[in-house]
């Protein structure tokens, strides 16, 4: 569930809904005695516009009321210590309606780790919308209507990321939210540009790569946005054998899944 894209009031929000046969506008869902959800309207791809009804403030509702989602393969009911496990350690910005899971494969010991190694760190937002779960159901990809998602990437950011560049090294991006809100912000030549603001970029098959040279990333649902843009960025031959032996080793997707590190050679000399 997210705030309502381009409305003022904090109490509608757009929300996924599986069934939502019985949900339709005026009915009125009670959660608890504080948290009530009025069925306002329908959305694409079967969501629902809502408005929250709490004398509480929205973001205390939900984290009172709220449930983070598992995996199917977790076969439990979620649990307080899940709020931790399903976050980055370095997450600082709310307003994703879930989390970047490549990031989840980091620890504070790792990051140290990596820093004693001389590996320089940039952090950029991209707060990961509705849009992220809607299947491509088009048949030619370029009739799928992309979501918009909000980025931030401060001047802080922007120059690390473009002085490492300048001296020669390589820059991973750690998912595909941070591939997207680089190639977003990034000109023609590859120089990373702060601002904020947002986004409806689909990266697909074939797209020529501006700024990141390799790519940490989970194992992604088919038909999905997040598995055509590996393809183009690990080529599609490569990215569909990789998900072979995913498939044939029975690796783990979804939130708390496997990882795969993508690494590119840049299509021109730096």
């Amino acid at each position: 569930m997210r705030p309502a894209p381009e409305e003022d009031d904090p109490y509608l929000w757009e929300a996924l809904v599986r069934p939502g046969g019985k949900l339709k506008p005026g009915r009125m869902v009670v959660i608890a005695d504080e948290l009530a959800v009025e069925i306002v309207d329908s959305a694409p791809d079967g969501g629902r516009l809502v408005r929250l009804i709490t004398d509480s403030s929205v973001p205390t509702a939900l984290e009172r009321h709220g449930h983070v989602p598992l995996p199917p393969y977790i076969d439990r009911d979620d649990e307080p210590l899940d709020r931790e496990r399903y976050q980055t350690v370095y997450a600082r910005e709310a307003g994703s309606v879930a989390a970047p899971t490549a990031g989840l494969h980091f620890t504070e010991q790792l990051l140290s780790a990596l820093e004693a190694k001389g590996v320089g760190r940039a952090a950029i937002t991209l707060h990961v919308g509705t849009g992220t779960f809607r299947p491509v159901e088009a048949d030619d990809p370029a009739l799928h209507d992309m979501h918009h998602e909000r980025y931030m990437v401060s001047h802080a950011a922007a120059a690390s990321i473009n002085s490492a560049r300048v001296a020669g090294g390589r820059v991973w991006a750690v998912g595909t939210t941070a591939v997207r809100t680089l190639e977003s912000v990034a000109s023609a030549d590859g120089v990373v540009r702060a601002g904020s603001g947002s986004t409806d970029l689909f990266i697909r098959p074939p797209y020529e790569f501006k700024v990141a040279d390799c790519l940490l990333t989970n194992f992604h649902l088919p038909r999905s946005t997040l598995l055509m843009l590996v393809a183009a960025f690990g080529g599609y031959e490569r990215t569909m054998a990789a998900y072979e032996e995913a498939i044939a080793g029975l690796y783990r997707f979804y939130s708390y899944g496997d990882a795969m590190a993508v690494v590119r050679r840049p299509a021109v000399p730096r």
